[in-house]
Order: C-alpha cells, then structure tokens, then sequence
C-alpha cells in the first residue's frame, strides 16, 4: 500500500505546485508544532513511538552505544516517584538506563545539572511487554525522567519484516510514571491523553515511516516546479532544502535527480532543519549528515552540501555533556565530522538568525544587532569551524514574532545594520527567507499588525504596498553593492558618535566596488536628532588620509520616506504607510572638507570615488 518511508518519483511528469506534510505516527514529541502530539502518553497502547532506523548500526556503522535513543518525560514540577512502568513493543530496548535530572530544567538548562540513573534504572537483558521497574525504595522527587537506551532486540514493528527498517532502533507504546506501594499497587502520575494536555515528552529521534493517505493540506509548502518557474529566483542558481531528520536518503537523491532533469540550477542543498529545536544530539545529525552526503554524492560529487540550519540563537548552542565533558553542539558536530574524515564533506555552516524576543522589543535593541551578529560568528570559529567553510544566514529576521517593528522604519534600520555587520565580520551571505509574498499578523496582543514579508497585501495575496525592509534591502542590493557577480571587498570601519550611555548612534559599512568606486552603508539610530558626518579614508602603510572626491551619490531612507500608521480596521493588513518611500536621492561634488548629513532614523550611502593617490585607502 501506500505507505513506509517514501521515495518520490525523479522522473518529471506533471508539474509540482504543492508540497504537503504529512504527520508521523510514531512521534514522541508532545508539542511539535501545537498540531500533534506523543504517542508515549497518547493513552492508546495501539500506538507507539519508535526511533529513526537510520541511527542504528545497520546504516551508521558505528555501536548502537555511540548513538544513544532517548525519551524524557518532563512532569511539569517536582513529584515524588519511585516508579516505571514502559510499555515496550518491537523492536524493544534489550539494554537501558532510567534516569532523574538533577538541575532545573533538562532541555533548557542542559549543562546546569546531570543525568542520575536510578537505583533500581539499570536493565542489561530488557524483554517485549509492559515492564515495571521500582526505581528506589522510597519516593523520591524529579521532574524529569530520562530512558536511555544503547542496545536493541532488533525485532520487527507491526510493519513487519519486509523492510528492515522496520526491525531496527526502539519503541514504545506507552509510559506510565509514580509511586508502588507495598501492597504491589502502581499509582500512575502521568496525564494520558492525545493532545496537548498530555505530558509532555522529548525524543531523540522518530522513524519517519508514514502513510501517504494521511495528508494534512493545511501544511502547504511551495512545490519544486512552481519555485522554479515564478521568477522568484530570476534564473540564478538556488539554494534547495533536502529532508534528513524525518526522511530518508533515497528521497533526497531522487529530490535532487528530479531538479536536475528539470535543469533547475543549484547553489548549495542545506541538510535537514533546525536541529537544536528537536533536541537531536550533534552525533546523531552528524549519522545523518554522512549517510546523506555519501548518497547524494554518489549522484552529484559537485554537490555543495551544507548545515544545520540552527534556530535563532545569539550563544553558542549546549546540550548534556558527552563522555569528554564537552558540551557545545556545534564543536561536537565538527568533530564528528573530523573523526569520520569527512569534514571536507561540510560545504558551508547554515543558521538562522532571530535574535530578539518577540513583543519586548524597544528602539534599543538597533544598539545590540551589531554586536549580537558579531558574536554568533565568532562562536561559530571558537567551536572548530574549518578555515575557509563559508558561513550563511539562510533564515532571518527581528524576531521570531512579526509586531508592528517588522513594517516600521525600525526594521529597514534594523535590516541594513545587520546585514552590514554581518559581511563585516567575514559572514558570506544572507538570504531574505520571506522573500515570497505572506500574509500580515496582529502581532502582540491582537494590535501591533506586522508582516515577516518586503510586502502588504490584500486575502488573494496580491501585493499592495512595500515594507521599510523592501527598501532598505533596495539600498544594500542596488545602491551599497554594485549588482552582479562582481568582486566586493569589505574593510573594517569605526564610529565615534555616540550617546551619553556609550550606546554607538552612527554605524557604517564601507566597500570597495567592482567599478572602483567607494561605497558607504551609515545608518543613523537616533531617533530623535540628524547628525553631521565627517568621512576619512586611511591606509595601513601611510600617514596621508583621504576623501572622497567629486561626484559623489547620496541615497537616503528613513522616517522622512516612510511612515507606518496601524489601522486595525484596514482588513487583513491592519494599516498602511504613507509615505511609503521611496528613498531620497541627490547628487554632490565632494571635497575634503564635505559634511554629509544623516537624517534622523535613517539609513544613507554615500557612493563615490577618492582623491586620485589614494584609490586603495579604507575608511577610518
């Protein structure tokens, strides 16, 4: 029937303009995405959660020991316990811990306490069925419950023995947490039912078996051919995602086969998605990375393969310490890579970037981004990344939650300060994830409308108006950067107007253009006051500064261009601006002594060329 783990058809035949999800029956996470829930604590022994087959010694040809499954069951608060009942089902774990955490919080906090395993968690010949384990003697309190399993009976699912991927990793039907009494009577702590009133529960990884009858169309993603061919990527080579957590390596190859007999051009293929966010440890991406890229290089040995795609993060990534004591994510997935000597294998590094919290924002934080973006490549570098391995933001914005910032003057300030800082500080290139048109939400509370997309629009998603963010990336696209494929280089600049708190209210982001000229990206933040700039270009090797010189190009946005007015009664947008740009442009003749004139709030270039002698100087 249709169903297993599915490999889609590289052949083209009819065009592809959807791409539908479909749930997993055998998840083990409580709150995914507020549409699913656990089948550990489902309250329904005909389900099961079961790990991903592709961790197991079959396909990473390493110990099943190397690459732990686990389940957490997280009890909200502190309960006495001394009890487990697991509801094992084929394939069962043969060898198992059961856990307590000794910190706050296991998932959030993971270096701020350690994994106890239990009196009584210690099981070295586990069997099928319901198993009860008295953990202690007596109760005592946890909040979260850890199995950690390393060995497998390695005995076939309900799917049976016609794919082995059905007999391999672990699986359980249900669980159930508290206290035996001494008359041998189990009282049972754990809320069981199939939503998100259940307890919660974390796992290492889910077996991406699934039905094909079982769609859920209210998860549409844009379909290959209908991205290709809608001028969004305006012929260039793209970027493509392939599924690796909750996939199989055979669909990612006929995904790319498919693209190539299209003749879709392809940049790079990005590796899975946002690991961090569903907990997989660095060993077991890592698993996954190599199995992937030995197939798809198998197809392609050009193939630019890369990842993992963080969520926002502005620290470095933790998770429980390993056998060594380390406990960065990212180091660790390098040195996987290094062990198996494939780190050549790692094209590029991949992350989000959100760095503020959603509906506490303030006009202050524009004084944080460049540092915050500074930082994470930083950490990055501090981790092990290979000299050379290009680094992407592939994923991008504010916040994770669109407010009415993300359409003020604040976001095209914000947009331009970020993506300054990042090229400055040796980031390769960031891509305008939203760039196809969405919808607008009511953001915080229900009224502070915003959109994550350069764009309003009306219910047929036809386009009404321009964001501030379109226009400031108008000015870093058409006006900073000359278009093309052109050679730009970035060279270190610094600022002395600054508030009386220290906060740095004038930033700038110099380049040297493919066409010689100079190019500088200022944004003003102050929201209050223009300012007055002096610009002077030194060189390392000599004591004479220089300036522009003649004609030189000034282009402004900001709040005399554009001004957002919320109107939550304009339906579905929720406002407008006027005016809605564009930006303003004028033309002088430069000199040394020229004073160029940030507005209030906004972002200038200032494009030119030097004094004659010293076309090779860098700004101060």
């Amino acid at each position: 029937g249709d169903m297993g783990y599915f490999v889609g058809d590289s052949t083209p035949t009819e065009f592809i303009r959807h791409s539908f999800g479909y749930p997993l029956p055998h998840a083990g996470f409580s709150r995914p995405d507020g549409t699913s829930y656990s089948r550990l604590t489902d309250g329904d022994a005909n389900t099961y959660w079961k790990s991903n087959p592709y961790l197991s010694k079959t396909f990473t040809g390493e110990d099943d020991s190397l690459h732990p499954q686990w389940v957490v069951v997280d009890l909200a608060t502190l309960q006495d316990i001394n009890a487990i009942r697991i509801h094992w089902t084929d394939p069962y774990a043969r060898r198992y811990l059961v856990q307590y955490w000794t910190g706050l919080d296991a998932m959030r906090e993971p270096t701020k306490g350690s994994w106890v395993t239990f009196p009584g968690g210690v099981v070295t010949n586990g069997g099928a069925g319901p198993t009860t384990l008295q953990l202690s003697r007596s109760p005592m309190p946890a909040r979260f419950i850890r199995i950690w399993m390393t060995e497998s009976s390695n005995t076939c699912d309900t799917h049976g023995s016609g794919d082995r991927r059905n007999c391999l990793g672990y699986a359980i039907r249900e669980l159930y947490i508290g206290t035996l009494t001494p008359d041998g009577a189990f009282h049972d702590i754990v809320r069981h039912t199939a939503d998100r009133a259940q307890s919660n529960t974390i796992c290492s990884s889910v077996d991406p078996w699934h039905e094909g009858s079982v769609v859920n169309d209210r998860r549409d993603q844009v379909g290959f051919d209908l991205f290709y061919t809608s001028g969004i990527t305006r012929g260039l080579p793209a970027m493509v995602p392939v599924a690796m957590i909750y996939d199989n390596p055979e669909n990612a190859v006929a995904e790319i086969a498919y693209l190539d007999k299209r003749g879709y051009p392809i940049s790079y293929v990005e590796m899975g998605e946002e690991p961090d966010g569903k907990h997989t440890l660095p060993e077991d991406y890592g698993a996954f990375y190599l199995q992937w890229a030995s197939a798809l290089h198998d197809l392609d040995p050009k193939l630019k393969l890369g990842g993992p795609i963080f969520e926002g993060v502005n620290k470095d990534i933790e998770v429980w310490p390993n056998e060594q004591g380390k406990t960065s994510w990212m180091g660790r997935f390098f040195d996987y890579l290094k062990s198996h000597g494939r780190i050549g294998h790692l094209s590029f590094v991949s992350f989000e970037h959100y760095p503020f919290q959603p509906c506490l924002l303030q006009w202050s934080a524009l004084y944080d981004e460049a540092n915050l973006v500074r930082h994470i490549l930083q950490v990055w570098r501090d981790d092990g990344l290979p000299a050379g391995v290009p680094m992407f933001i592939t994923e991008t914005n504010i916040a994770a939650g669109s407010d009415e910032s993300f359409v003020d003057t604040f976001a095209a300030l914000w947009w331009a300060d970020f993506v300054g800082a990042f090229l400055e500080a040796g980031g390769k290139a960031v891509y305008y994830f939203h760039y196809i048109p969405l919808g607008e939400s009511l953001g915080c509370h229900g009224t502070s409308p915003g959109t994550f997309s350069l764009f309003t629009m009306n219910k047929e998603y036809e386009i009404q108006q321009p964001t501030s963010q379109f226009f400031a990336s108008q000015m870093i696209n058409l006006e900073w950067v000359q278009p093309g494929s052109g050679e730009h280089r970035i060279f270190p600049s610094t600022s002395d107007i600054r508030d009386p708190a220290g906060h740095v209210l004038v930033t700038y982001y110099a380049v040297q253009r493919p066409d010689g000229q100079w190019s500088l990206l200022l944004v003003n933040k102050d929201q209050e006051s223009p300012h007055p700039v002096h610009i002077e270009f030194h060189r390392d090797d000599s004591r004479v500064d220089s300036h522009f010189a003649g004609r030189v190009d000034v282009v402004t946005f900001g709040s005399e261009q554009y001004k957002w007015r919320t109107d939550l009664k304009l339906v579905p947008v929720g406002g407008s601006a006027d005016p809605d740009g564009p930006a303003a442009r004028s033309t002088i003749s430069a000199g040394a002594d020229t004073i160029y004139t940030l507005p209030k709030a906004s972002v200038t270039v200032v494009r030119g060329k030097l004094a004659a002698a010293d076309s090779s100087a860098k700004p101060l």
